[in-house]
């Protein structure tokens, strides 16, 4: 199997007080996507405050502003092909205007919003989405009115 390239979803920061899926990922259909890292933190509160998220599997998508090539969905290597992610309203973009339906909760911390949250794993633990699958980075309730700045780093495992 040709092991592909690697891609960062990103909403350069967005003001949020009420969408709990702050980054969607929808794989495309020429193979399953890993996930080698996902961030959240945020620029413009000093309080200290303690909430919950994690990257986990959606069995029904939310409706997002969709990702755009080169603005919020980068290419690590400027070479690589395009992303096979999906695009759209119900596939790849970012900050939720309606939930979609949340599946497995593969990774979810606690962290102070001062500090942020870090998904880093060994390669054993990695995520992954299936082809056509759905993952998210995600509150798990309502967070505290801020601007947040999410990313997801993923490679794409495309069939060789």
């Amino acid at each position: 199997m040709f092991i592909g390239p690697v891609y960062t979803l990103k909403n350069n920061g967005v003001s949020i007080s009420t969408a709990i899926t702050v980054l969607q990922l929808l794989a495309g259909t020429a193979g399953p996507v890993e996930v080698l890292r996902a961030s959240l933190t945020q620029a413009t509160s000093t309080t200290s405050t303690q909430v919950q998220a994690g990257v986990i599997r959606k069995s029904a998508a939310a409706t997002v502003t969709a990702a755009t090539a080169g603005t919020t969905l980068l290419k690590q290597n400027p070479v690589a092909p395009t992303s096979n992610a999906n695009l759209g309203v119900t596939a790849t973009g970012i900050t939720a205007t309606a939930e979609g339906t949340n599946g497995e909760r593969t990774s979810e911390r606690g962290f102070n919003i001062l500090n942020g949250y870090e998904y880093l794993s060994t390669p054993e633990e990695r995520i992954l989405a299936p082809q056509a699958g759905i993952l998210a980075l995600t509150f798990l309730t309502a967070p505290p009115s801020a601007t947040w700045l999410g990313e997801i780093c993923f490679r794409e495992l495309r069939g060789g």
